[in-house]
């Protein structure tokens, strides 16, 4: 009988399919993170151009700033743990390979790598939704300022 077919080596793969779910998962939130990362630091370049351009008694200018460089802090340190997850998850696999076909045994190695890469996805996942929640109440701001900037004065009643 092949050793491919062998009952082991399928549940060796069924094993690392978790962290293969868990890995391309992460990939996906990396790539929207890196784009959420990329628009901030486009809006923040945009805020500091309009700084450049602004009246000083600009009340709201700092405040803008401000914001915008916690929602890249936010993004960025999202990202990083979104890394040392998929790092996690990656060693996840390895670690059951190794127990598997090198038969030394790891025993909880790969379980305490998964757990320690699902807390990160966890942390990363709260990061970006305060992230967005920030982003979200700088846009209505920004929106009521517009709003208030040209509103027009009624017109006077004609009715006498």
């Amino acid at each position: 009988m092949n050793a491919l077919f062998n009952a082991g080596h399928y549940a060796i793969l069924t094993a690392m399919l978790a962290p293969a779910l868990l890995m391309t998962a992460t990939g996906s939130l990396l790539a929207s993170a890196n784009a959420r990362l990329a628009r901030v630091v486009d809006r923040l370049r945009r805020v500091i151009e309009e700084w450049k351009h602004a009246t000083p008694d600009d009340p709201g200018r700092e405040t803008r700033v401000r914001r915008h460089r916690r929602r890249a802090h936010l993004v960025l340190r999202a990202c990083q743990m979104l890394y040392i997850a998929l790092g996690c998850f990656i060693g996840t696999s390895l670690t059951l390979a190794i127990d598997a076909f090198l038969r030394y045994r790891l025993d909880v190695l790969p379980t305490a790598l998964a757990l320690l890469g699902v807390a990160f996805l966890l942390g990363a996942s709260l990061l970006l939704g305060v992230e967005v929640s920030l982003s979200v109440r700088s846009f209505d701001e920004e929106l009521d300022q517009e709003i208030s900037r040209h509103r027009t004065p009624a017109a006077p009643d004609d009715r006498a």
